[in-house]
């Protein structure tokens, strides 16, 4: 008997330009599952802060009876030459995946599955969740990474521009590549670890 599991992990925290004054960062999630609620196995998307901030709210409409748990504060200080910020902001984007995934009404929201395996972008995601799009749920999640799904509306440039600054950690912070997975110590354990979860079934919630 093969015992389903769900691993997910927040990494990678990137820089963008947004025009000439402001700027934002967004984090790498990567999702490794056998679960038969997940169309693909393995995935990997990025989000930024605020399209964590969305789906919560998302989430929170449709799940009355579940306490949902909180994202990491908005620091409008925040600066990844900050170690300790880039940490805890990672250790707490991680949590709220871990407990989501932990729930089974939640892992029925097309919303968090578009969030968690597709390029499309928070506004794209609410219209497709409703059929307001050419493609449907599972063409959007099918296509991501391959370029077949155009987006539909006029966006920023989230993954166009080019931006690198030190993360403090040892790492570049490059809009043109990747990195290396961001390494960090938990409570009591001496052992650096990447923040990669694995939940397994039967699930439970917290």
């Amino acid at each position: 008997f093969l015992q389903e599991f769900i691993r997910v992990c927040v990494r990678e925290p990137r820089l963008h330009k947004d025009g000439r004054w402001h700027t934002h960062v967004d984090y790498e999630i990567c999702l490794h599952t056998n679960s038969l609620c997940f169309r693909k196995k393995t995935s990997s998307v990025r989000r930024r802060y605020s399209e964590f901030v969305w789906l919560r709210h998302c989430l929170e409409q449709n799940a009355f009876i579940i306490d949902l748990p909180k994202l990491p504060p908005w620091n409008p200080f925040f600066s990844l030459k900050n170690t300790e910020q880039v940490i805890q902001r990672i250790n707490g984007l991680q949590k709220f995946l871990e407990i989501v995934l932990h729930a089974p009404l939640l892992l029925s929201d097309s919303r968090l599955h578009l969030f968690l395996q597709s390029d499309l972008s928070i506004t794209e995601i609410a219209r497709c969740a409703v059929g307001k799009t050419r493609y449907t749920v599972a063409e959007a999640i099918q296509c991501s990474r391959t370029g077949c799904i155009r987006s539909e509306e006029k966006v920023s440039c989230d993954s166009d521009c080019e931006s690198t600054s030190s993360s403090g950690l040892g790492l570049s912070v490059d809009t043109s590549g990747r990195g290396s997975p961001i390494f960090f110590q938990s409570d009591g354990d001496p052992e650096p670890f990447c923040s990669f979860s694995e939940t397994t079934s039967p699930l439970t919630e917290y």
